[in-house]
């Protein structure tokens, strides 16, 4: 039986005690933004993506039937990639933390003081396939004169720098434009003409997010369904290869528009307006770029990827949750959340419509799906160590771990290895 999740939505809502544990949950996020960027580097007045776990654990929120419905989907057609399990991999990472520049000072972990590298040394296997480790060298050959963005939030970003750590030791790429808060950027790969950028988009659509440098809101963000972000769509025809990515950011309170005439809002108490749910928004928005994809007539390869999950285990990221595991979790130890599994329907969904028509108008878009690897991957977030050496004797703040951005080195490089395998097969 399918789920209707507005349904539950609906009659969770009606659930005093589901309503004081999400009140509780988004009244805390800002403050979780200011720990988090209480101590960080150059790029500390970009505010991360915020921390949604609502759930006591994520394995006591099982949906009977959702996670498998998920997995009939992505077997669709034959060997899918993005199903499989970690293995052991000797040779180790690609790149280290000392031979890469571009690593954030949050997500260095080893750097930072993390003991254990048992979390290095895996690499993702897909169940009847074989996948090829990412080739820097043949990956930009490939990319001689093309233009990539990866857009998004921190996620994004995370990736990006990934992605130029393991290209520079093939050459080592020029930061050629940074905005003021460092929110979006680019780096010229200048043998190969070849040029990777960083565009910030949280919701790819037009919104208003009244936050200061710590992510501190003074008002409800003011998001226009009917409005994609210019700053990609201005530049989308010139752009090769794109990598969109959004959902998080969905959880936080706003004012819905359409028509510039408020249509609702998602968490607004006080104002009197009609709650529309973070799903309604998010297929809103994401059915609107599928249709500006669809009907750009663009030449490149478009991709969209799937949100990470967080890890926090024993409490949420304000109330003491950790990720301590230090190597890959089996599967059915980690399952999707509430909001994830609402997220991740809505985005299949989507995806499945779109991707008949951009076939059929002779547009490349494709589902670059990290969830599942992602997922039994517990071990490699920053955790504590998102700080510089966080237990030394004269570290007296408290330390709030990061279980949702990745360790470079470490899991999220494996996700070029999915990329170059969908340009390699077109």
């Amino acid at each position: 039986m399918k789920l209707n999740l507005k349904t539950w939505w609906w009659s969770m809502c009606k659930n005093n005690q589901w309503v004081v544990k999400l009140a509780v949950a988004f009244l805390l996020v800002g403050l979780a933004f200011r720990l988090l960027s209480s101590r960080s580097n150059q790029y500390s007045n970009i505010t991360e993506t915020p921390f949604v776990q609502t759930s006591q654990a994520q394995s006591s929120l099982h949906v009977p039937g959702l996670y498998d419905q998920f997995h009939q989907k992505d077997n669709v057609g034959g060997c899918n990639i993005s199903v499989g399990n970690w293995i052991r991999n000797e040779e180790g990472p690609l790149y280290t933390n000392e031979s890469c520049n571009f690593i954030e000072r949050h997500q260095n972990c080893m750097k930072n003081g993390r003991p254990d590298t048992e979390y290095l040394y895996w690499k993702w296997k897909p169940k009847d396939c074989e996948l090829p480790q990412f080739d820097g060298q043949k990956f930009l050959e490939m990319m001689r004169n093309k233009a990539w963005a990866l857009i998004g939030d921190s996620i994004s970003r995370n990736h990006v720098q990934s992605l130029l750590c393991i290209l520079a030791k093939v050459e080592e790429p020029l930061h050629v434009y940074h905005d003021a808060d460092y929110k979006n950027g680019r780096w010229l790969f200048s043998s190969y003409n070849f040029s990777i950028s960083i565009m910030w988009s949280p919701f790819l659509a037009q919104a208003q997010i009244f936050e200061d440098y710590n992510g501190v809101s003074s008002s409800e963000i003011e998001l226009h369904l009917d409005k994609l972000d210019s700053n990609w769509t201005s530049v989308y025809q010139n752009l090769d290869y794109i990598i969109f990515s959004s959902g998080k950011w969905f959880v936080k309170s706003a004012i819905y528009y359409e028509n510039d005439t408020i249509l609702g809002c998602h968490y607004c108490p006080g104002r009197n307006l009609t709650e529309l749910g973070i799903g309604f928004a998010y297929r809103k928005v994401i059915s609107k770029v599928f249709n500006f994809i669809i009907d750009s007539d663009h030449k490149g390869m478009i991709f969209y990827r799937n949100p990470t999950p967080d890890h926090f285990e024993n409490g949420k990221w304000f109330s003491g949750g950790t990720c301590q595991r230090t190597k890959p979790a089996e599967e059915g130890d980690f399952e999707y959340n509430i909001l994830n599994r609402l997220l991740r329907e809505v985005e299949l969904d989507e995806f499945a419509k779109a991707e008949i028509k951009a076939a059929k108008a002779g547009v490349k878009l494709r589902l670059l799906d990290v969830t599942p690897l992602s997922l039994l991957r517990p071990d490699g977030h920053p955790g504590p160590y998102r700080y510089f050496h966080p237990f030394a004797k004269e570290n007296k703040e408290k330390i709030i771990n990061d279980c949702l951005h990745w360790c470079l080195p470490g899991p999220i490089d494996s996700w070029n290895d999915l990329l170059m395998d969908l340009i390699v097969k077109g």
